[in-house]
């Protein structure tokens, strides 16, 4: 069996995911658009379950993938979704001296990842999860 193509290409999908989410926030540089995707993944994940966790990295592109993955304590039970700022505050609080994330942030990282994933596939495992789940990930229009 080959590679499959979603590998053979992950470096390079990665770095257009990259740019699309550094040009969509308005950031300067690759490190600074990495602690933001990182941060946004991080802050995601701490809501969900490991099932759910799992059901929703099988959606990402493999390098995105294996980032929402890392450093992963599964023993940790999930905490709450909370309002739109105080996720936000969350994901900068990731490196917080190095961390350029705009307050737009998760709507940032929640187009470019649309637009890198199979939205249908997408919404299917938001909708499992629940509503925040989706509300978390929605693009507000005109994003």
């Amino acid at each position: 069996m080959p590679i499959p193509l979603e590998l053979q290409h992950a470096s390079e999908d990665f770095e257009r995911f990259l740019a699309d989410a550094r040009d969509t926030s308005g950031l300067a540089t690759r490190n600074q658009t990495y602690t933001m995707v990182e941060g946004v993944l991080h802050t995601f994940r701490r809501r969900l379950t490991p099932a759910e966790a799992i059901d929703f990295a099988q959606v990402l592109p493999p390098v995105l993938r294996a980032i929402f993955v890392a450093d992963w304590d599964i023993t940790s039970a999930p905490v709450p979704f909370c309002d739109r700022a105080g996720l936000t505050r969350e994901v900068k609080g990731l490196r917080r001296h190095h961390n350029f994330a705009p307050e737009t942030c998760i709507a940032d990282v929640s187009a470019a990842l649309r637009r890198a994933t199979d939205g249908a596939a997408l919404d299917a495992v938001l909708d499992r999860v629940g509503p925040a789940a989706a509300e978390f990930w929605r693009v507000p229009s005109g994003g």
